[in-house]
């Protein structure tokens, strides 16, 4: 396969006068698997089509392979797409669906028996090419679609929450299908989600997008681990969140009233803050168990069982609630509500998130200087 590149630079797009994508730059490398993850309304989908050339940027370029394709026709970019819907024709049967874009490309009969074949293949499908697309079941209708997006062998693969109408059970197992697919076709893919699950479990990089734009992106466990703001922290995963004012360096007071150690940060004593901490961090002891890492004590409230894991929820003076998670094995911490627990975790395992009105040292320097 000839090497592969997607570029956006200084793309915008507009309705009506109202800017719904601003997308100053994004890349995507050769063989990689990229998704666009955010919540309902953030552009992901607006961004995919873009791409795929079923619309036009209201300004900017959409390069692909080294070409501004951002007033090129769909039919002339050579991109595979796998819609939610599956949009497959029911009164065909499954191999009639896959060589329809191979008819619409007049490719001789011999040439399209052995790609649909191999697209088949591809998918664990060929026994079931005489079947009518109607009576296949859901996970199967959307290899099928999986199927004719990749028969012509594209030099890009965009899917639209490709599993979004599947159960749970189906999409985990079809997310380990695309992650095979993905490696043995070795082609380029843009991924468009809301579950962040999904996105992290099959992305090489991802791009969180909100309100039009892309807010962060990276690989997936940099997201998580190292988030660049509140909305990517609380978006990503669970977390436990608590406002707080900044009383110093490596120090916060917390809304409730206590006081605890934080990493440090340039906000000045005084600034807002929200800090935030997954529960899969905390740990918890029993009462009197010496644990000497920076925490609280307090009392279970609650607990739910959720099998492989079980989630605590801890009343705790001068702080709320506190959600922690514990992986369930044959020596975790197990407690019932009324037992007395300490709560602790590691410094690094906080983020502190400034509020955006809130001064910095070199906010406050400039207006000292600027009084005198």
């Amino acid at each position: 396969m000839s090497e592969f590149s997607l570029s956006m630079r200084e793309v915008s797009k507009e309705y009506g006068g109202l800017r719904v994508l601003d997308v100053p730059e994004l890349d995507v490398r050769q063989g990689e698997f990229f998704s666009l993850l955010g919540p309902s309304g953030s552009g992901k989908t607006t961004g995919l089509r873009l791409v795929a050339g079923f619309e036009a940027p209201t300004a900017g370029r959409v390069i692909i392979n080294g070409r501004d394709m951002a007033r090129v026709s769909a039919d002339k970019r050579n991109i595979g797409v796998v819609f939610q819907n599956y949009a497959l024709f029911p009164h065909m049967t499954v191999a009639e669906n896959v060589a329809f874009p191979l008819q619409m490309r007049s490719l001789s009969g011999q040439d399209i028996e052995r790609r649909v074949a191999e697209a088949l293949e591809q998918v664990d499908l060929g026994p079931f090419r005489d079947r009518n697309a109607a009576t296949l079941s859901g996970g199967q209708q959307q290899r099928v679609a999986i199927a004719r997006a990749i028969v012509y062998e594209p030099d890009l693969l965009l899917m639209d929450e490709p599993l979004g109408a599947l159960d749970r059970r189906l999409r985990a197992r079809l997310q380990g299908e695309l992650r095979g697919l993905h490696h043995r076709l070795g082609v380029s893919i843009v991924y468009v989600t809301h579950d962040q699950d999904e996105a992290m479990a099959l992305s090489d990089r991802v791009a969180i997008m909100n309100g039009g734009r892309i807010v962060q992106q990276g690989a997936p466990k940099e997201l998580y681990d190292t988030p660049a703001s509140l909305f990517v922290s609380n978006f990503l995963g669970d977390n436990n969140a608590l406002p707080a004012a900044i009383t110093g360096p490596g120090s916060a007071r917390l809304e409730a009233g206590a006081t605890m150690p934080v990493p440090r940060t340039g906000a000045s004593a005084g600034a807002a803050a929200d800090l935030t901490i997954r529960p899969e961090r905390l740990r918890l002891t029993a009462d009197g168990v010496r644990d000497d890492g920076p925490g609280f004590d307090g009392v279970i409230a609650d607990v739910v069982a959720l099998g492989a894991m079980t989630q605590y929820s801890v009343r705790i003076d001068g702080v709320g609630t506190l959600w922690a998670s514990v992986q369930n094995s044959a020596h975790a911490f197990s407690g019932v509500p009324g037992d007395r627990v300490g709560v602790r975790w590691e410094l690094d395992d906080v983020h502190v998130f400034p509020r955006p009105d809130s001064p910095s040292p070199a906010d406050e320097t400039a207006k000292a200087t600027a009084d005198a």
